[in-house]
């Protein structure tokens, strides 16, 4: 695995890798979708839509419930509908993965700074960290509406690196989908992907990244062992 000694900060994703968050995106969807008189979407379709943030995943919902046209013609109204929907559904059923806290509590012990690199909206994002306790241990937290662009746009990773003035090489990305994968290659920074993750319905093994971890403890582990 070509990860540098000298990784001085993670950047770690949302959605996939710190929680598991289908549950409460599937009740939105579900209820933005019976708002709109169409067929409901399981809970498996929802995670192969999870990804791109949330424009993206509304509008994959449509395109599963309804023919193309009409599919169009109801985007901006039910991007709205999830985003009141949403607002009222995030954090009730959202479940941090095993061996997220501890992962964290490792890095931090490691003096590793911190961010969390996400495609959701701030808006959901830091209520979401604070609901779930895992606000405290992030310096930095770069959201799908904080800059122009998102993943897979390396945009977000080369500002939290220079935010940290840190070279991408010293800057690990941890995630679980192309998107976190292209991204960090895009940056120049290292990447392990989680086993347990979304990836839009693909295999995780088939993703260009440094390693395959169980949990962030796992990863936290591997950077131990690199300063040993």
């Amino acid at each position: 695995m070509p990860l540098a000694r000298g990784i001085a900060a993670v950047m770690i994703d949302l959605d996939g890798t710190l929680l598991d968050t289908v549950p409460d995106l599937a009740a939105a969807a579900g209820r933005m979708l019976a708002a709109l008189s169409l067929r409901h979407c399981t809970r498996d379709q929802i995670r192969r839509f999870i990804g791109k943030g949330i424009p993206n995943l509304v509008q994959r919902c449509l395109q599963a419930s309804a023919d193309s046209a009409r599919a169009a013609a109801l985007q901006a109204e039910a991007l709205t509908l999830f985003h009141d929907f949403y607002l009222e559904e995030s954090g009730r059923r959202s479940a941090v993965y095993p061996g997220v806290i501890e992962g964290l509590a490792q890095m931090r012990a490691m003096r590793l700074r911190l961010a969390c690199v996400t495609n959701k909206a701030a808006r959901f994002t830091l209520p979401l960290l604070g609901q779930k306790g895992l606000a405290p241990y992030f310096e930095l937290v770069v959201s799908g509406d904080t800059l122009a662009r998102k993943k897979p746009d390396p945009m977000q990773l080369a500002h939290i690196c220079a935010a940290f003035a840190l070279a991408p090489e010293k800057v690990l990305l941890i995630g679980d989908s192309a998107n976190d994968a292209l991204a960090a290659r895009a940056a120049g920074c290292p990447v392990l992907c989680v086993s347990y993750g979304y990836n839009e319905g693909g295999d995780v093994r088939n993703l260009d990244c440094d390693a395959i971890v169980e949990s962030l403890s796992e990863a936290a582990n591997i950077l131990k062992s690199l300063r040993s």
